[in-house]
């Protein structure tokens, strides 16, 4: 399913065949948690600025509006009127992170519905079976996410816990995939987990891989850790993943992130932090980060960014989208978002142009740092 066309260094070039299309990798995918882009961005929409994969979330669709609602329009392809791949993230991030109290235990997670605090219970079994109800191409892995730094004696726990509880998706899927899904193609990937211990991240890839699973993330990382950690992680895994697999790096990051793990070998990226930033009014421009609630914007004729090609650029000056963010008007995050996520699909797109043609060092050497500057 995934091949290679191109490598510089550990940075690759390749392509991911799914059920609904071909992805062409390295790509950011975009993050529609609840089957909505917040910012109020639609298929259409996704389609228009370049979005190759959607991404929704196990964990919130679940709750609201269930995943029965889901499957009794079709599968969420159908709900929200997007044709394209869609992956679907376990909901183990958010247990842990806004589900409290939680009680973990080796059969799966009992935790307060952050909504109205209702007991739920999650397991891997559970998670899989949501996931399957919505059809997603790819189905994640439940797992848990401890932060950083954590003991080293619960981490080596947990990963080893999440490494039972990945068999068990797998099993689960398999099941589910014989009793009339949603997607009959649906995948399962497998996430590395380890906190920021070298020995312990490296034990849990070589004993998830052992799974052969069509692809595998890394997970647990841009959880309260410098960047260099990060950074070291990845130099530390990449020798050690399945060369023949596409790797998804969870949760990250900035323009300057995305360079530097594609650097390091990662292939699929998704995070927040595009549409997060616009909706508060920081556009990413091939300048650097630019807060159009500034002063200094008021009378400026100039698009968000003279060298972007999205349609927001191409109709609207810095001058009118300061005035809708100080105003108050709901366009104003709109037309944001669709900026942000235009770029994040443009800065992927010349990412594997510049593999292609075999300079990406030079181009990560001279946006890595630039792009996440503010201007």
């Amino acid at each position: 399913m995934f091949q290679l066309h191109a490598t510089e260094g550990r940075a690759r070039r390749g392509s991911y065949q799914t059920a609904r299309g071909t992805v062409q990798t390295p790509v950011f995918m975009n993050v529609g948690t609840q089957a909505a882009i917040k910012g109020a961005l639609s298929g259409d929409d996704l389609r228009e600025i370049g979005c190759q994969v959607q991404l929704s979330n196990t964990y919130h669709l679940h709750l609201r509006p269930g995943e029965d609602v889901v499957r009794g329009q079709g599968g969420l392809h159908r709900f929200m009127r997007w044709d394209g791949p869609i992956l679907t993230d376990s909901g183990g991030f958010q247990v842990f992170s806004l589900a409290k109290p939680r009680d973990i235990a080796e059969k799966g997670v009992t935790f307060a519905s952050h909504i109205d605090g209702r007991a739920v219970f999650m397991g891997p079994e559970e998670s899989m079976a949501i996931q399957s109800a919505l059809g997603s191409d790819i189905a994640m892995a439940f797992d848990e996410c401890v932060a950083n730094p954590s003991p080293r004696a619960y981490v080596k726990a947990s990963a080893e816990r999440t490494a039972r509880w990945l068999a068990r998706c797998k099993a689960a899927l398999e099941r589910l995939s014989q009793d009339g899904p949603v997607n009959p193609a649906q995948e399962l990937w497998g996430i590395n987990q380890g906190g920021v211990y070298d020995d312990l991240r490296l034990a849990h890839i070589e004993t998830i891989a052992a799974l052969d699973l069509p692809g595998y993330a890394i997970g647990g990382l841009a959880v309260g850790e410098e960047a260099a950690v990060m950074y070291h992680i990845l130099d530390v895994l990449e020798p050690a993943m399945p060369a023949d697999k596409p790797r998804y790096l969870m949760g990250v990051g900035t323009p300057g992130n995305l360079l530097e793990a594609v650097w390091r070998g990662v292939d699929f990226f998704d995070c927040v932090m595009p549409s997060r930033n616009a909706r508060h009014g920081h556009l990413f421009t091939w300048q650097g980060v630019r807060n159009l609630k500034n002063e200094k914007y008021r009378h400026d004729p100039l698009p968000a960014d003279e060298d972007c090609a999205c349609p927001v650029c191409g109709r609207y000056s810095r001058a009118y989208l300061r005035h809708l963010y100080k105003a108050g008007e709901m366009l104003a995050m709109r037309l944001g978002v669709m900026h942000n996520l235009y770029f994040y699909n443009d800065l992927m797109a010349r990412i594997r142009r510049a593999l292609e043609e075999g300079r990406f060092e030079s181009f990560r050497n001279e946006y890595a740092a630039r792009l996440d500057a503010r201007i």
